[in-house]
């Protein structure tokens, strides 16, 4: 980012998310997993209310570098609960490995079209 602008670079590399790459790194130190909810920053966490007891279980696992929050076909901070309470209470390797296959298809095939694949629509 520029002064608060995507760059072109910058937007090649969020649109194929080779900027993810980097957490490679973290994974390997054991501080994250490739497939789980996705870390998220204190002023996120205040910016989405999810600092209540509730939402406890959802720090109970490690994060991951893709989740299924992420290939969801919405963004909203409802819906991202759903999908990483989804994962957290059917965590199982076969949902790691879609998950993680669906993910690497996305630099190739774009994202919106892996979303297309997962809920079913042409």
């Amino acid at each position: 980012m520029l002064d608060d602008e995507v760059t072109l670079i910058g937007g090649v590399l969020r649109k194929t998310g080779i900027d993810e790459l980097l957490q490679l790194f973290n994974v390997l130190k054991g501080d994250m997993s490739l497939v789980g909810p996705r870390p998220l920053i204190e002023s996120d966490i205040v910016r989405l209310k999810w600092s209540a007891d509730y939402y406890q279980k959802r720090w109970s696992v490690r994060p991951g570098i893709t989740g299924l929050a992420q290939l969801s076909f919405h963004c909203h901070r409802k819906l991202t609960w759903y999908y990483d309470k989804y994962y957290i209470e059917h965590a199982s390797l076969c949902i790691d490995f879609r998950i993680f296959l669906l993910s690497l298809a996305v630099p190739f095939v774009g994202k919106s079209r892996v979303k297309r694949w997962i809920h079913g629509k042409s």
